[in-house]
């Protein structure tokens, strides 16, 4: 029964019927639903899709657009990923979270949720069961940043670049950065993808000083679709005779992210969250909350802009 309902969710994503927050929700009730019939097979698909997705995306990219967001956006980052480490380590401190899985949920929040996780924690030593609560909660935030943010946007009558600015700067992982950015709009969606590839760099020289922290030779993990984003862009803006492929490998890309955020929902379940427990679950949500208020605050008083 569950394999058959996890294939008919993947094919109505695929589809197009399904928007991407649309499909996020409908592998979140999937996830509580049932037991997972792929669950590693899926964690390993959805990184993977995640990957060409973005790709696929930068089909639809101007190169002039790219570097004037990646430049300004490579700057906010570092002020936002600097405030959020500094922010997390005391919250992690004032609420007695190991210091490990604090360093990991900041390290999440900061720059790319579950990537950058992934990346430092092998560096930091950081044991399986830590690596999960980091994972859980910042997964957790993530699928309700996706669901939230746009409604927000929307209500606060946010322009397209204010909004593609703020959601990169505020929401976890690319993939549900880029799903709000795509419900909100075109222009947004360009803005919050450039901007949140600008801040997922930060995964290499933030691995490489755990790695002198820790004095650990832990292979570093490079984001190497981010330069294929950036030749997809290339390609968009200056050859020209593959011109009629290229709203294809966007829709592609837009297709591909949609899945990947049904799977991503479905390897949610009431076992992550209780594995979470209340105190890793606390700091991430206050971390969160404060980057996300403070970026939106910042960015409405015109004192971050593109």
């Amino acid at each position: 029964m569950s394999k058959n309902v996890f294939f008919i969710g993947i094919i109505l994503a695929a589809s197009g019927l399904l928007s991407p927050p649309i499909a996020l929700a409908a592998g979140l009730v999937f996830g509580f639903s049932f037991a997972h019939p792929f669950h590693i097979e899926s964690k390993k698909l959805s990184k993977l899709l995640l990957q060409a997705s973005v790709v696929g995306l930068g089909f639809g990219m101007n190169l002039q657009q790219v570097i004037q967001a990646g430049s300004s956006g490579f700057i906010y980052t570092a002020a936002s990923i600097s405030f959020a480490m500094l922010l997390g380590w005391g919250l992690g401190r004032l609420l007695k979270v190991k210091s490990r899985i604090s360093f990991l949920i900041s390290t999440g929040t900061a720059i790319c949720g579950g990537s950058a996780i992934a990346a430092v924690a092998p560096i930091s030593g950081a044991s399986e069961e830590e690596i999960a609560v980091s994972m859980g909660t910042v997964f957790v935030l993530n699928s309700v940043a996706l669901l939230t943010f746009p409604l927000i946007g929307t209500s606060l009558h946010l322009t397209q670049t204010q909004f593609g600015l703020w959601a990169a700067l505020a929401i976890h992982d690319t993939s549900s950065v880029v799903g709000a950015a795509a419900k909100f709009g075109a222009v947004a969606l360009a803005v919050g993808t450039t901007v949140k590839l600008a801040r997922a760099l930060w995964i290499v020289p933030m691995s490489l000083g755990t790695a002198m922290v820790n004095k650990s030779k832990a292979r570093v993990q490079w984001p190497w679709f981010i330069l294929f984003f950036c030749l997809a862009a290339v390609a968009n803006t200056y050859v020209h005779i593959f011109e009629p492929l290229y709203p294809e490998l966007k829709h592609l890309g837009i297709i591909g992210l949609t899945v990947t955020l049904f799977l991503i929902g479905t390897g949610l379940s009431k076992e992550t969250i209780r594995e979470v427990g209340v105190r890793p679950l606390l700091q991430g949500v206050l971390l969160w909350i404060v980057v996300a208020l403070t970026s939106l605050a910042l960015i409405r008083g015109g004192w971050i802009h593109l």
